[in-house]
């Protein structure tokens, strides 16, 4: 044990086992490597040890990189308790007491701080490149549903006639706030607290500043109390796992919705479906259900880091131990999310025609029927009773819209022309829409190349 020489019995067995975190911490090896190497560097810059001890120590770093990647070293849990002791101890193995000195000025605090910080950044790379590649996968989608024309929901009832095109483009601006959320919690986490020790810094010279450059953090701690303890970057990590995982959470639920037999909108891919262990006849999308499902991992991954910080005073506190598996498991999560809910969508069949009959059938054009009585002068207030009153005239009657004539709507009001009767026509009602963000065809086009380009600009970059 390299803490415990102070003791005069060695940690019970079952203490080690309860208390031991390399199962989980294994996953910063790599993070915890290039600290050691940086920190290394770092002690020879200043000259606490010598060019000869540095290279003996990083050579022996890079040959357990090698023993572990090959699997000849791998670590036991039941003589180490986390990664950094297990790292240490291999090297005292490998190159003997000069190992002694890879420790020197630091502490396990503002190490697995560091190395956390580091595997935080990287994962956060990982989920917006495919963040990027499922908003590419809509933006293809939609690009040929400009003219798929679908009711467009609130209360889940028919509102007003939308595209496609229009609805997936919804998704594609929720997925780049979700970017936002990830960039804003990447930048927390872009701060080095190598260097603050376990709570105080060190009286030794060391230089955070070098370390912090070597490591590509864009700065370095201010407060060493606060380095070691912070975990706030871990908080708002998990809240844009959260946060993203919800999106795609409400979109499963619309694909579910659309694949049914009773909204006959979509057919998901056999790839993506399963069968019934009864049921011979049925194709389940059991992928988007499984999504939908794990949202309640995440949420709560992220009541466990919130439970875990809201009362632990300064600086470092065991408890912290716990703030690792749920940044990821919920990494794992959404980012498995992420990319088979954009093969689902890769792969999807789109019934275009599906609606085009039926809403010429419905009173879904109602609101384009009142912005015609507002453009004739007629207040919103009154031209909104005015439809009111046609579309119970014509329940009662057992009509619609495709079937009132000219004298039918004027009986309900003298205003209504020949002009208004082409506001009942769904094929233009699209085109007819001028605010902006509309479903307007040449407004969605406009978008879609916004972010054809937009994409594309963050691939080159």
């Amino acid at each position: 044990m390299l803490w415990g020489s102070r003791f005069q019995n060695k940690l019970n067995d079952s203490a080690m086992e309860f208390s031991s975190s390399l199962p989980i911490d294994i996953n910063l090896i790599d993070e915890d490597l290039l600290v050691n190497k940086a920190h290394t560097e770092m002690l020879e810059h200043i000259g606490i040890i010598s060019s000869d001890e540095m290279k003996s120590i990083i050579d022996g770093l890079h040959t357990i990189h090698i023993e572990f990647e090959e699997g000849s070293w791998k670590p036991d849990p039941q003589k180490y308790e986390d990664i950094h002791s297990a790292i240490e101890g291999r090297l005292f193995e490998l190159i003997g007491e000069i190992a002694g000195k890879l420790h020197t000025g630091r502490s396990r605090n503002d190490q697995v701080a560091t190395d956390f910080r580091l595997w935080i950044k990287k994962a956060i790379k990982e989920i917006v490149s495919s963040i990027s590649n499922f908003q590419n996968a809509l933006v293809d989608l939609a690009e040929n549903n400009i003219e798929t024309i679908m009711p467009g929901y609130t209360h889940l009832q028919r509102a007003q006639p939308v595209s496609f095109a229009f609805h997936l483009l919804a998704y594609v601006e929720m997925l780049e706030r979700d970017k936002m959320r990830f960039d804003f919690a990447f930048k927390q986490a872009n701060v080095s607290p190598l260097g603050a020790g376990s709570v105080a810094g060190s009286t030794l010279p060391i230089d955070p500043e070098f370390t912090s450059w070597k490591l590509g953090f864009s700065e370095h701690f201010a407060n060493a109390l606060d380095a070691v303890s912070d975990r706030d970057f871990v908080i708002d990590f998990i809240n844009a796992c959260v946060v993203g995982q919800t999106h795609l959470s409400r979109l499963s639920e619309e694909l579910i919705l659309w694949s049914t037999a009773e909204w006959k909108f979509i057919r998901i891919s056999d790839e993506y479906s399963t069968g019934s262990s009864l049921m011979p006849q049925k194709k389940n999308p059991d992928m988007t259900e499984l999504i939908r499902g794990r949202s309640g991992k995440i949420l709560g991954d992220y009541v466990n880091i919130v439970t875990v910080l809201k009362a632990l005073p300064l600086s470092y506190n065991r408890d912290l131990q716990e703030d690792k598996e749920p940044a990821f498991d919920s990494f794992k999560t959404y980012l498995s999310s992420l990319n088979i809910i954009n093969k689902i969508i890769e792969t999807i069949e789109v019934n275009k025609e599906r609606f085009s009959e039926e809403l010429k059938s419905d009173f879904i054009l109602s609101t384009d029927l009142v912005d015609w009585l507002v453009l004739q002068g007629v207040s919103f207030r009154e031209s909104h009773k005015i439809v009111g009153s046609l579309v119970k005239y014509l329940e009662e009657s057992g009509k619609n819209f495709t079937d009132v004539t000219l004298d039918e709507i004027k009986e309900i009001n003298p205003i209504f022309n020949e002009d208004a009767l082409e506001y009942l026509n769904l094929e233009k009602s699209l085109i007819r829409k001028k605010s902006k963000g509309s479903p307007n065809p040449e407004t969605v086009r406009k978008a879609l190349k916004k972010w054809k380009s937009k994409l594309l600009e963050m691939v080159d970059n």
